[in-house]
């Protein structure tokens, strides 16, 4: 069995984590039990909910073990297997962790992929995977859009955000996306698609309502939300009557104590509603979403973008990109 490089989680980040609180070590691989297969990642996903893991609390999944890899959703190839429907050479797609070799259980989290069914295998970490499939259950089943609305969308120039204000277009609505940046809200517009972008940068609550208002004149029927804090608030103070909030994320406030919605009245005021969404829910409908996904995406109404670092040993610094905002695209870690 080959040696394994695994990215381990050694302490509880406190705030913003740091290189101290992991550490990369070396490890033999076990010998595989009936029932396993052994996996060689080749990609990784890092995404802002891992931040959530590393917390002692946990969230909707327990947290990771100190000593423990860092968990991650990875696509690679089986090396070995002593297990039936996993064979030696086949792609597959599972939840993981940040290591050279995962150990693969039939029953379990992992599946078999086929690369031939799309442009770059790692699309299976963007559009046709998890982050394809919250833009699409959570704007269009949760948000429930109708042609000729007005839907702001948070973080809009990363992995999700992206493709819900291109989903917003093709349903009929007016897309304005938020971002950090010149940079990014040009290419909110000229790659995405949407209507028009809002700078957060260097904007308080109060700036950001004013420009919210001015870019939405006939105000805000849906707010795709991954972002919190004040951008959050200065989107509720420009609600419609009977709006909704969909809130897929608050990456403001995973490194930092919570802030809290200051601006919750407004649900009130406006009959509005608001309701937490988790791609989880939706697995057992995966296949109908990416096959959508796809049609759309062939017709050229969809683009994604990925941004590919290299190298496990470069594993925190690609992962703290998510909270810097210096990814451009789906952020996905290669590892083989």
């Amino acid at each position: 069995m080959p040696t394994n490089r695994r990215f381990l989680l050694q302490r509880r980040p406190d705030g913003t984590p740091v290189k101290d609180d992991f550490e990369l070590v070396t490890v033999e691989t076990p010998a595989l039990e009936e029932g396993q297969f052994l996996i060689r990642n080749h990609y990784a996903s890092l995404d802002p909910a891992m931040r959530g893991w590393m917390d002692a609390e946990g969230n909707y999944m327990p947290p990771i073990p100190l000593g423990d890899p860092v968990r991650a959703s990875t696509i690679g190839v089986v090396e070995e297997s002593r297990a039936e429907g996993f064979a030696p050479g086949q792609w597959v797609m599972g939840l993981n962790a940040l290591e050279d070799y995962s150990i693969g259980t039939v029953g379990g989290f992992t599946q078999p992929i086929d690369p031939s069914l799309v442009p770059s295998v790692t699309n299976y970490l963007s559009i046709f995977g998890a982050v394809g499939m919250t833009a699409y259950f959570g704007f269009l089943e949760v948000c429930e859009p109708k042609a000729g609305e007005t839907v702001l969308v948070t973080g809009a120039a990363g992995a999700v955000g992206s493709l819900v204000g291109q989903l917003a277009k093709i349903h009929g609505c007016r897309a304005v996306g938020i971002a950090g940046g010149p940079a990014k809200c040009a290419r909110l517009i000229e790659k995405y698609g949407f209507d028009t972008a809002i700078d957060y940068r260097g904007k308080d609550e109060a700036a950001l309502t004013a420009a919210i208002a001015e870019a939405c004149p006939d105000g805000v029927d849906v707010i795709f939300e991954n972002v919190g804090g004040i951008i959050l608030d200065a989107g509720l103070m420009n609600l419609n009557l009977h709006s909704r909030v969909g809130l897929c994320g608050l990456i403001s406030e995973y490194n930092t104590e919570p802030r809290g919605i200051r601006n919750l009245w407004q649900l009130i005021v406006k009959r509005a509603h608001i309701r937490g969404l988790l791609v989880a829910d939706y697995v057992p409908r995966f296949g109908e979403g990416a096959q959508q996904m796809g049609v759309w995406a062939a017709q050229g109404k969809l683009t994604i973008d990925e941004h590919i670092d290299e190298g496990l040993e470069h594993a925190f610094d690609s992962f703290m990109r998510l909270f810097a905002g210096t990814n451009d695209g789906k952020m996905i870690l290669k590892i083989a």
